[in-house]
């Protein structure tokens, strides 16, 4: 299995894994509410995003989880990652965001493909998945325009505070016909 460094995207974006220098962006990105709640931890602070950068480190370094900085011109626009790698049914979870000057510019669907074909490369997956909730459209656009069918809903199963959201569950299997440029 390949660690590989960098990967290019058909769109010209770069693919490299996340430095401590990109902890100004990683903070940009989750200052949104809309973000922030999605963090596993507060990120609200440079240390905090030096941490989430760190944890992103050792993710890869247990080979568990592959996350991508997805940069254009030396600027980190977005994020791109592989966790829950399970190498005895060779599928891993797939997810995805963007700052929000980049959103709409296609860099997380350029940059899921890339990941994609590096997942089913170079790690030897067979199924991706991803879910998001059925209330962000944007995000849904994102894996389809990635190659990801939609496959079904999961009724009620994210909570944030008091109210709860359905999922839609989307796949993209080796087998698929999908450009990964």
């Amino acid at each position: 299995m390949s660690d590989t460094a960098e990967l290019l995207t058909g769109q010209g974006l770069l693919l490299r894994p996340w430095r401590p220098d990109d902890a100004p962006a990683v903070l940009r990105a989750f200052a949104p509410a809309e973000m922030a709640r999605q963090a596993a931890r507060p990120v609200t602070t440079t240390a905090e995003a030096s941490e989430w950068i760190a944890d992103r480190d050792d993710e890869r370094a247990a080979g568990s989880g592959y996350s991508w900085a997805v940069v254009r011109e030396g600027v980190a626009l977005g994020s791109v990652a592989v966790t829950s790698v399970n190498h005895v049914h060779d599928t891993g979870w797939v997810s995805y965001w963007t700052t929000e000057a980049a959103r709409g510019a296609g860099v997380a669907s350029s940059g899921l493909r890339a990941l994609a074909g590096w997942a089913f490369g170079d790690l030897g997956l067979h199924r991706l998945e991803l879910g998001h909730r059925t209330n962000n459209p944007a995000s849904c656009a994102v894996a389809l325009r990635a190659g990801f069918a939609a496959e079904g809903i999961e009724r009620n199963k994210l909570r944030y505070g008091d109210v709860r959201y359905d999922v839609e569950r989307h796949a993209l299997l080796a087998t698929d016909d999908v450009n990964f440029d």
